[in-house]
């Protein structure tokens, strides 16, 4: 734990990505170099916010490139950062308690202004510090955020989202939006997909491309015809539909996704946060109907899962105007 209760520590640093300052940037510039969109030029000219994965950046270091080098920053002060509790259950959202978050790239300092008032509507509770130290969800984008707003003078705001309702999820959305709708703010939703194999408890399965779900288990294994990694992707794939706006409104993609979170029990682990920021492209939908977008632009894997034994996580990126 960090001796100066005003600044978190990068505590992964050394084990879930490298801590020499050279090393990691240069990582972290060839993730970036070996994105190559074959649609839309990067970046996205008005990008607000992205959905990208927090594992270590050995397995999800180039999927999230693919999120952050969209990333316009051209008048970008603030970068508010959602992501879920990991470590300990909450059942509301929460706020860092530091006044500035470590990496080996630099420091970034937190928007202790915004924090205030979020904190005086009464609706966010307050970190400890072992609890800001302990999550890997925020402090996995951080070195991303550094490098890509490298010499830029910007300020963040990290919101740990806990276990909460669709219901919650639009409150604080709604809550949220004005600060995400302004021109100087983009949000950074953390979120891995799928956690696939007897060690997450998770085995749902589609046995073909048209079948429905079962759970495998040691008396019932998969297809011959279909493989455990197709049906992952089958399955991260119908979120990723649903999560992709147009052609639907973003009120009607959250309740879909909410509907297939209950069908399914997918483990997303960020499906919080990404719960947060629909509900508050909800509350701007009104405004901004014909420039939401959300457009997912890389999906992988971490392993090929054929077998019971087998597990993997899944990660996906994606880029957001409005």
């Amino acid at each position: 734990m960090s001796q100066n209760i005003n600044i978190r520590t990068a505590s992964h640093a050394g084990s879930w990505y490298s801590s020499n300052t050279r090393k990691l940037d240069t990582e972290l510039s060839g993730y970036l170099e070996a994105v190559t969109p074959a649609g839309e030029a990067y970046p996205i000219k008005g990008c607000k916010a992205i959905i990208a994965p927090h594992a270590g950046y050995s397995y999800s270091g180039p999927a999230a490139a693919w999120a952050y080098k969209s990333i316009d920053t051209t008048g970008i002060k603030r970068v508010f950062i959602l992501g879920p509790s990991h470590h300990f259950y909450l059942n509301s959202c929460a706020l860092s308690a530091c006044k500035e978050y470590d990496t080996p790239l630099g420091r970034l300092p937190l928007d202790l202004e915004t924090v205030a008032e979020l904190k005086a509507t009464g609706a966010f509770e307050t970190l400890s510090l072992s609890q800001d130290e302990d999550e890997h969800s925020l402090e996995m984008h951080l070195p991303y955020v550094r490098k890509i707003f490298q010499g830029m003078d910007i300020a963040i705001v990290p919101v740990m989202v806990g276990a909460i309702s669709t219901a919650s999820e639009i409150a604080f959305g709604t809550l949220l939006a004005p600060y995400l709708a302004r021109e100087d703010t983009l949000c950074v939703v953390s979120s891995d997909f799928c956690h696939w194999g007897t060690r997450f408890q998770y085995t749902y399965y589609y046995p073909g491309p048209d079948a429905g779900g079962v759970h495998l288990s040691a008396s019932a294994g998969p297809a011959p015809t279909y493989a455990i990694h197709e049906s992952i992707t089958r399955l991260d794939k119908e979120a990723i539909d649903v999560l992709t706006v147009p052609p639907g409104g973003a009120a009607e993609a959250h309740t879909q996704f909410a509907g297939y979170l209950k069908r399914t029990k997918n483990t997303i682990c960020g499906r919080h946060p990404i719960g947060v920021l629909f509900g508050a492209l909800g509350a701007l939908e009104a405004e901004a109907e014909d420039k939401i977008r959300v457009e997912w632009v890389r999906y992988e894997q971490s392993s090929q899962c054929v077998r019971l034994e087998d597990s993997s996580v899944s990660y996906a990126s994606a880029w957001v105007l409005f």
